[in-house]
């Protein structure tokens, strides 16, 4: 904000990078499941190994969780003064 960023541009930036994170951990998890599933088949109760069901709502949540964790230190680094900022750096 000290450079010109408005409140949003700064909120979208935090949010984006911390989904970006979040995105990147989501698909390593789903191939990681993926692969896992034939050897936690006979664990499995009611749900067939590769439910798409599961694995989509899985990961909606998880990014959903993310993009709030990212959302709410982004919404408090756009309340903070610039100059107060630089001035503690």
């Amino acid at each position: 904000m000290a450079l010109g960023a408005d409140a949003a541009q700064l909120a979208r930036l935090v949010v984006r990078q911390g989904l970006t994170i979040a995105a990147v951990g989501i698909v390593l998890g789903l191939v990681g499941a993926l692969l896992s599933t034939r050897l936690l088949a006979n664990w499995l109760y009611g749900v067939t190994p590769l439910d798409a069901a599961t694995f989509g709502w899985s990961a909606a949540g998880t990014l959903a969780i993310a993009a709030l964790a990212s959302y709410l230190p982004a919404r408090r680094a756009t309340h903070i003064d610039p100059l107060v900022a630089l001035r503690a750096e």
